[in-house]
């Protein structure tokens, strides 16, 4: 076997294979032994078939077969030659296979760049100051209590306000011609929340139940339905209902309604108090995190694989689609577009890619690894965190082949905590830190 690689660029390789007559013929005299001994043909014994009558029927499937074993048994090996390593599935090109004759193939593949990575032990850079206040305390406790709410009809009389909840048909009509998809009964909208439309909530104001009327709005071109972006739609509107939300009072009956845990609203506060710390005490860290990954990454310039990009856009979009499925909706329903989701999706996907790529270069150059250690500590993180047992959630991983992803992701951890431990951290306040920050659009 001969195998030569060339470079299309940074991160895109050809790799060349050309296998001997010798080869060929014995994968051919191999194919042919095993299928004379399954076929049955009428007027031969199994096994006796003479090969010219196999060759005449099966050729095209005996080729078929042929060229894709030389391929599964020769391609691990001679990209083990060329030491490159494809991301996803090389793209085959392939001559059609002949018997006493020598094969040829090529694989085209992305790989991960090459760059070296300097500076990155020692980098400067802000940690955010842990700070929880009575008000962060509070301002959860009322998520809570709003949590608790319940939707009650106001009388029938008054007019609908602000941060009123109102049930209504609509209809949107585009100059007179109603626009396909854009109607529904029994809508709800929070009048101020911004959800629907600002205009489109601000025209509710002062209407009643039962209430008819027209509602125009300009939908900027950036508005995120796509059948409604960039046009001027009048809504045919009827007012259904108007509710209004009315929390429970923050006492001990309600703490207790909350869990049975709680006793009192003192223990409630604490409960809150040490989930608010906790959640803050991860948002600075993870914060700090990116601040220092941003940090190493800036200025470095290198060709991203494209198979990466896209499979992290592919992962946000899904992710986005079983949001929304969970809660009742859908894509066509909320009027987002994949294509639109995958524009939007890039510039962050790329940055993720790019500072993956420097997290795995710094474990190669730093000889980081994932031991069975950090993997068993990974299984019983995971198994804590959703409340099943160490062995299932083993089972599960080995038996979905999702281990070695959960090995990547432990090594990007464990490679951030270790240029957190060599990074020089300064503590300052959140007012400081939000002002030294770059705002959108510098460089």
């Amino acid at each position: 076997m001969k195998t030569s690689l060339e470079d299309i660029s940074a991160v895109k390789k050809k790799i060349l294979v050309e296998i001997e007559p010798e080869e060929v013929d014995r994968q051919f005299n191999e194919a042919y032994r095993e299928l004379g001994k399954r076929v049955k043909i009428p007027g031969f014994r199994p096994g006796k078939v003479p090969r010219s009558i196999l060759e005449g029927r099966f050729r095209k499937q005996v080729v078929e077969d042929v060229t894709k074993e030389l391929i599964s048994d020769t391609l691990p090996k001679a990209l083990e030659e060329v030491n490159t390593f494809p991301l996803g599935t090389p793209v085959l090109e392939k001559e059609t296979l002949k018997q006493g004759g020598n094969f040829k193939y090529s694989a085209v593949m992305e790989v991960r760049p090459e760059f070296e990575l300097k500076n990155y032990l020692g980098v400067e850079v802000d940690k955010e100051k842990f700070l929880v206040t009575e008000e962060d305390v509070n301002n959860q406790l009322e998520q809570i209590r709003k949590s608790h709410g319940k939707l009650t009809s106001v009388e029938k009389d008054r007019p609908i306000q602000r941060d009123d909840y109102v049930i209504l048909d609509y209809e949107g009509y585009e100059g007179d011609q109603p626009l396909e998809g854009i109607k529904s009964p029994n809508f709800l909208v929070k009048v101020g929340a911004n959800d629907f439309h600002p205009d489109f909530e601000e025209s509710l104001i002062g209407l009643k139940k039962g209430d008819e009327s027209e509602i125009e709005v300009d939908f900027e071109d950036t508005y995120y339905h796509s059948k409604l972006a960039g046009r001027n739609v009048k809504f045919k509107v009827q007012i259904r209902d108007i509710k209004e939300m009315v929390l429970p009072e923050l006492n001990d009956e309600f703490s207790q309604t909350v869990g049975t845990e709680f006793e009192n609203l003192e223990d409630l506060k604490r409960h809150v108090r040490e989930t608010v710390t906790e959640q803050e005490k991860k948002r600075i860290d993870r914060d700090l995190n990116n601040r220092l990954i941003e940090k190493i990454s800036e200025g470095l310039d290198f060709e991203l694989p494209k198979v990466l990009v896209d499979s992290e856009i592919d992962q946000a979009v899904e992710d986005l689609r079983q949001n929304l499925e969970r809660s009742g909706s859908s894509f066509e329903k909320t009027g987002l577009s994949e294509e639109k989701l995958n524009e939007n999706f890039r510039p962050p996907s790329e940055k993720r890619v790019k500072e993956m790529l420097v997290l795995a270069q710094v474990a190669k150059q730093d000889k980081i690894e994932v031991d069975e250690e950090d993997l068993e500590e990974g299984f019983k993180e995971i198994a804590s965190s959703i409340g099943q047992d160490v062995e299932t959630i083993k089972k599960y991983y080995e038996a979905r082949n999702l281990v070695s992803s959960l090995k990547q992701k432990l090594l990007e951890r464990k490679t951030l905590n270790y240029l957190i431990e060599h990074a020089i951290i300064s503590e300052v306040d959140k007012e400081s830190l939000n002002k030294n920050s770059p705002k959108e659009g510098d460089q």
